[in-house]
């Protein structure tokens, strides 16, 4: 059946992304300071060890670990306390690159190239203005929400990489989360020291110039260099052992609606080069990014078409097309139909063969 063939296609645009076990590691120790037994942890939330012994664990699985964490510490700030454990461990080669790299920004660039070899369940966007930036994290769940400890640990370890990399401790001028308060204002104080607002439009970091700008005192070029070559090639490493299709078709299907979707963008969230992209889509797929994304919008015009009762223009803005008459153009070339004869004739189907 085509509802049937539309929800196949559907399901199999959904992205894999996964966490490195040091990011694993960090979840399971910090339950384990609080006294957490272990095996109790993994139980509650549906792992073994040899899921945990993986290099990479799936994003559900690590969301599952925060929420027994979270429950079974009986701890609303869960997620601030681990936080606050991170070392430099926790983010593998990525820890030894910011530390060398020649001022916080540039160390945040950083971050935001080689955050897959720590996980790819998120993604950073700095936001410059005049005399502050705001450094954005977007949370990028899979089929379960993220919980509120996940975004909050991440929040405060930027936090700690900027206390290791500048050598003294600091505080963001204000910082934003768009959940509600789950813990005590004290405890998130103590972790940000920075004045917070809740429920907000974004999770994120408000942070001057002057501390982004500042050079680093343990900036080393060539170690840098070192470090940037090391962890470029743990992410060719992550990107060739991986289904390529499978993760861009799940980054394109999230971002379908998104202005910046272009290849570029695909290529940066991959961890590749531009080039590098265009020639493993067409040397081992025979494809090229514009006609996945093509595919894409297809499938997934197909399916709110036939699923829905939205109207075009609502459905042009969702598949990423500036205006109906464009949806009609590409409709007519995916079906060699109108978009409004296509779905008229796809309920009398429906039905009929009811």
């Amino acid at each position: 059946m085509l509802k049937q063939k539309l929800t196949r296609e559907a399901t199999k645009l959904t992205a894999k992304a996964s966490a490195s076990k040091s990011w694993v590691d960090t979840v399971l120790a910090s339950a384990q300071r609080l006294g957490i037994a272990r095996a109790a942890l993994l139980a509650q939330a549906g792992l073994t060890e040899s899921d945990v012994a993986q290099p990479r664990l799936p994003i559900d699985g690590i969301t599952r670990l925060w929420r027994a964490g979270g429950s079974m510490s009986g701890m609303p700030g869960f997620g601030l306390r681990t936080g606050m454990l991170i070392g430099p461990a926790s983010l593998n080669i990525v820890s030894y690159l910011l530390m060398s790299s020649a001022s916080l920004r540039s160390a945040l660039a950083l971050l935001q190239s080689f955050q897959r070899l720590i996980s790819d369940g998120g993604r950073f966007q700095l936001l410059a203005g005049g005399q502050e930036s705001w450094l954005i994290y977007h949370p990028q769940q899979g089929d379960l929400a993220f919980s509120h400890h996940q975004i909050e640990a991440v929040l405060v370890t930027v936090v700690h990489i900027a206390h290791w990399a500048v050598g003294e401790r600091i505080a963001p001028q204000a910082v934003q989360f768009a959940h509600a308060p789950h813990a005590a204002m004290d405890e998130y104080q103590a972790a940000l020291g920075a004045p917070i607002t809740f429920e907000g439009a974004f999770n994120g970091l408000l942070l001057t110039n002057d501390l982004l700008d500042r050079p680093l005192p343990q900036a080393d070029a060539t170690l840098a260099s070192l470090h940037s070559e090391y962890a470029a090639a743990q992410l060719e490493a992550l990107a060739q052992h991986g289904d390529l299709l499978d993760s861009l078709d799940g980054w394109l299907r999230q971002h379908l609606a998104q202005p910046d979707i272009n290849r570029a963008a695909a290529a940066r969230y991959l961890g590749l080069s531009e080039r590098t992209l265009a020639r493993r889509l067409a040397q081992a797929h025979g494809t090229s990014f514009l006609r996945l994304l093509d595919q894409v919008r297809q499938a997934q015009c197909l399916l709110l078409m036939k699923t829905t009762t939205l109207a075009l223009p609502e459905i042009a803005s969702r598949i990423g097309l500036s205006e109906p008459s464009a949806l009609c153009r590409a409709f007519r070339r995916w079906t060699g139909d109108s978009p409004q004869r296509w779905r008229t004739a796809s309920m009398a189907e429906g039905l009929h063969r009811e």
